[in-house]
């Protein structure tokens, strides 16, 4: 029998190739590190059976092309790893470094690190000197230029959204937070709070002062048929939403092709304060207690900002202050929303509260352990 000659091996080898080559494709994942340097995979809901199955994986996402990165996310696993610690997600939308970063290490510190996950949303037009470090460290998403008035400071909100959702199928609450977001409990304290929920927090507020002109703000009818005047809702730009409505907001396409449009009337423009709350009431409002768990004061607001407090004002008495107000409640999407079954149900504290000066941190580090940390 005749043996195989080199030059007949090696042109089985080149024949050969371009079939390896075309199935040597790799899944989709996201840039976002999990403190050891590795990447994690996202755990996909596989496609409903009607579609067709490939025996190949998809080509790899452009990160920056956020259709791409929403579609994905939208796609994960709804339900938590059996046996998993539930996470919080902890979202930073910033423009600014994060003057409070020694405050909220100190909060991080007093937990064990399967507990949660921080991400940050770093406006990639202004400068961070010094760069983020300890808990904030590689915890930067592929971030864009965030300004008021426009639709993309909620568009970065979508992208933490969805990047938090590709990075860990053990995420259970998304919060949202800015530079200016202190904490008022320890950690303990707020995720017994909200693990304990099966309810997203966000403020929906229905019949504002000023609900048209915000509708109008694109133009007379620029929202119709999709959102009425009826089904606009306004609230804070600062939520907590539950695993199943952060896949809700990546997934949406109809209600956010509304809102993302430019406005011609800049000053009522507030797409962070109206996209979201108009989303869930339309979707999902009995799956939300109405309400946020970020304490603000419009009090002396100016220039659409609320109060800033200063240092001078830090101390045990602020802190007590913040914790006894309650939270406004809005439209639950229920009717007899006033009922005392009702009100009883909305016993929350407020968890969180804004916006801080950044010369308040020092006082704020001198009372963490003995009056912020201290339930």
């Amino acid at each position: 029998m005749l043996s195989p000659t080199p030059l007949c091996l090696f042109c089985a080898l080149l024949l050969c190739l371009p079939l390896a080559v075309i199935i040597t494709i790799t899944s989709p994942t996201t840039t976002v590190h999990d403190g050891s340097g590795h990447n994690l995979v996202p755990d996909l809901d596989p496609p409903p059976k009607t579609q067709q199955r490939f025996s190949s994986k998809p080509l790899p996402l452009p990160l920056h092309d956020d259709d791409s990165l929403f579609r994905v996310a939208s796609r994960v696993n709804s339900k938590l790893p059996p046996g998993s610690p539930k996470k919080i997600a902890f979202l930073f939308l910033t423009i600014s470094p994060l003057p409070f970063a020694p405050l909220w290490e100190l909060y991080f510190n007093q937990t064990p690190k399967d507990l949660f996950n921080v991400y940050v949303h770093a406006d990639p037009s202004y400068p961070y000197d010094p760069p983020f470090s300890g808990v904030f460290a590689h915890r930067v998403i592929p971030s864009k230029p965030a300004l008021r008035f426009t639709p993309t400071l909620a568009s970065a909100a979508r992208r933490l959204l969805a990047h938090a959702l590709l990075h860990d199928r053990s995420n259970y609450m998304f919060v949202l937070l800015s530079a200016s977001c202190i904490p008022i409990h320890s950690f303990d304290f707020t995720y017994k709070t909200l693990t304990r929920s099966k309810k997203s927090f966000i403020e929906i507020l229905n019949n504002e002062v000023g609900s048209y002109d915000r509708w109008a703000a694109r133009g007379k009818d620029s929202m119709l048929p999709e959102v009425t005047l009826e089904n606009f809702r306004i609230g804070s730009q600062f939520w907590s939403l539950t695993r199943k409505h952060a896949k809700l907001v990546v997934g949406d396409k109809v209600i956010w092709a509304k809102f993302n449009q430019p406005c011609v009337v800049w000053d009522t423009c507030y797409p962070e304060e109206n996209y979201f709350p108009t989303l869930i009431h339309m979707r999902d409002p009995r799956g939300a207690v109405p309400a946020t768990l970020t304490h603000v004061d419009w009090n002396g607001s100016f220039d659409g900002h609320p109060r800033m407090y200063v240092e001078s004002e830090i101390g045990p008495q602020l802190i007590s202050r913040l914790r006894k107000d309650e939270p406004r409640y809005g439209d639950d999407g229920t009717n007899g929303s006033d009922s005392p079954a009702t009100k009883q149900r909305r016993g929350f504290p407020f968890l969180f509260a804004r916006k801080f000066s950044p010369e308040s941190i020092q006082p704020l580090l001198r009372i963490a352990n003995a009056v912020v940390f201290k339930d």
